[in-house]
């Protein structure tokens, strides 16, 4: 529907596609896909369009639904979570996180798929899980912990500059004042992640929603006891892994290897 308005505003104005393409600064590619309903406009898209065919607004208007829209629907609820929690602790012991991902680093592990994505469909998963970032951008800022497993910043995905970037990232994020990163070894025997993913967001009324791939059946819970359980997980996890500082020397010794 969104695709079919832009187009009626773009024909009214009476301008082709490669005219109306160059006059917002996009490619008559994306123009194509964003009309046909293909993609999904970023707000800054809505804006060029609403300036250009001066619609009154009723473009720009559109920004909201589209930004809700840009996340497949097994995450629009979770992104949702994230852009209200005041604390967020996140375990992850198969990859790297997706808060953490570099673009060309989500786009190739999604491409690891199998069946793979359609194109269009990898482009809005890749688009999704960089929109989430913006946690990292609210003010007042979130208080953000997360800890990796040694492998996820090791396994070469996307090839070696692919990572090199990744874990440049990491150091970049790990500097943030309210943020921390914190790796587990390998060589950790005892330490109780092997259940898998851990998520733990805490909103500002007082209450959390907690997440366990090996816990819970994998839903998303709020029941104290069970989070209770989480949170118990996840602070003997944190006490295990290494420090704030002995992370970043490790990212940095394991970047000088890669």
């Amino acid at each position: 529907m969104v695709g079919h308005q832009l187009r009626l505003r773009r024909e009214t104005a009476g301008m082709r596609v490669a005219e109306f393409a160059a006059a917002i600064g996009y490619g008559e590619d994306l123009v194509r896909k964003v009309e046909r309903g293909a993609r999904i406009p970023r707000p800054e898209y809505l804006d060029r369009v609403e300036e250009v065919v001066d619609a009154g607004g009723f473009v720009s208007a559109m920004k909201k639904e589209m930004r809700e829209a840009r996340y497949p629907r097994k995450v629009r609820e979770l992104a949702k979570l994230e852009e209200r929690a005041v604390e967020v602790g996140l375990y992850s012991n198969h990859n790297v996180h997706g808060l953490l991902q570099t673009e060309e680093f989500a786009r190739a592990l999604l491409e690891t798929r199998r069946p793979t994505y359609a194109v269009e469909d990898l482009e809005r998963l890749v688009a999704a899980r960089m929109a989430r970032r913006s946690i990292f951008d609210r003010s007042p800022a979130p208080e953000l912990s997360f800890v990796q497993e040694e492998v996820t910043l090791r396994r070469p995905i996307g090839g070696t500059m692919v990572l090199r970037r990744q874990l440049e990232r990491l150091l970049e994020v790990g500097e943030l004042r309210n943020v921390e990163v914190q790796v587990m070894p390998t060589d950790r025997g005892d330490h109780p992640g092997t259940g898998g993913l851990i998520e733990l967001l805490k909103f500002g009324d007082g209450t959390a929603v907690g997440r366990s791939d090996g816990e819970f059946g994998g839903r998303p819970v709020s029941d104290p006891r069970q989070l209770r359980i989480l949170e118990l997980r996840y602070g003997i996890i944190r006490a295990r892994a290494l420090t704030p500082g002995e992370t970043r020397t490790f990212i940095e010794e394991v970047l000088g290897e890669t």
